[in-house]
């Protein structure tokens, strides 16, 4: 199993793949430039500017258009990115960010932060409701990573990526909290930092690995199933989409790597893994 190369260079800090089933295309975000990017059929693709200082995890939202995870919040933008609406600010710290996240079952979108220099226990996650108010589900985070929520709603998989694990945490879906926490899998530090995650249909776990040059995936019981390499040290987020979400997508990034040295550093790959995805749920706020 082999990843190609589907784009020339085309982020600095790519993350957040999101395959949107309405529009049949691949979103995802060129981070510290506050970008989303629109992945087109074609394999062109346009970038749209929503934040001036970040744009970390974007969403498809019921009513329409989106939810992007911004510096200290959440932004809200219709399906051409042409109208941004400021959300809610769910902290005021200007030495932490948000970086990743993802929905419940029930349409919320949580979304948790991190220090801007990664400080340990800086971050939290958050939740911002249907009624659009935020608050918090869990604490002293150092780098928030990776959520998705299994197809019964009931337990959530995430990264704190300095930790090496992916965890299980039991889910209230009816009141939005955590109810217990295990360790799923464990990542080897030869592998590399778990980073944006993926679910697939089986119930099995991908994680981008960052500094390993790879995506990995853990099979339902956290037993590791697959490794395919990239030619790109720091690897940074996947996502399923395509034809029955059969294709995984895989975002890369420049950052730590010395200029000139990866040339396909900041570009999109994708692998046809022989397992599709598990759809994803959008906010319902």
């Amino acid at each position: 199993m082999k990843a190609e190369q589907i784009s020339d260079v085309c982020t600095f800090h790519g993350e957040g793949p999101y395959w949107d089933r309405r529009r049949g295309e691949l979103l995802l975000v060129d981070m510290m430039e506050g970008d989303v990017l629109v992945r087109h059929e074609d394999g062109s693709i346009d970038r749209h500017d929503v934040h001036p200082r970040l744009a970390g995890v974007i969403r498809g939202r019921e009513s329409g258009g989106y939810v992007v995870g911004v510096e200290r919040g959440f932004l809200f933008t219709d399906d051409a990115f042409s109208v941004l609406e400021q959300g809610p600010e769910a902290f005021s710290d200007t030495a932490v960010r948000m970086n990743d996240g993802g929905c419940d079952t029930a349409g919320r979108f949580l979304c948790g932060s991190m220090g801007w220099e990664g400080g340990f226990g800086a971050g939290t996650l958050y939740s911002l409701d249907t009624n659009l108010s935020v608050s918090t589900v869990l604490t002293g985070v150092t780098i928030s990573n990776g959520l998705h929520f299994s197809p019964s709603g009931e337990t959530a998989f995430f990264s704190d990526t300095p930790t090496g694990r992916i965890d299980a945490l039991g889910y209230d879906v009816s009141t939005g909290r955590f109810t217990d926490r295990r360790t799923f899998a464990v990542v080897e530090p030869a592998l590399g930092m778990p980073d944006g995650m993926a679910i697939d249909a089986e119930g099995g776990i991908w994680t981008a690995l960052y500094g390993g040059g790879a995506v990995a995936r853990y099979d339902s019981s956290g037993r590791l199933s697959e490794h395919i390499p990239l030619p790109v040290t720091n690897v940074t987020a996947c996502a399923f989409g395509g034809k029955d979400l059969g294709t995984l997508f895989i975002t890369t990034t420049q950052e730590n790597i010395p200029e000139g040295s990866e040339p396909t550093a900041g570009a999109l790959f994708a692998v046809e893994p022989g397992v599709s995805g598990a759809p994803l749920p959008m906010f319902r706020g």
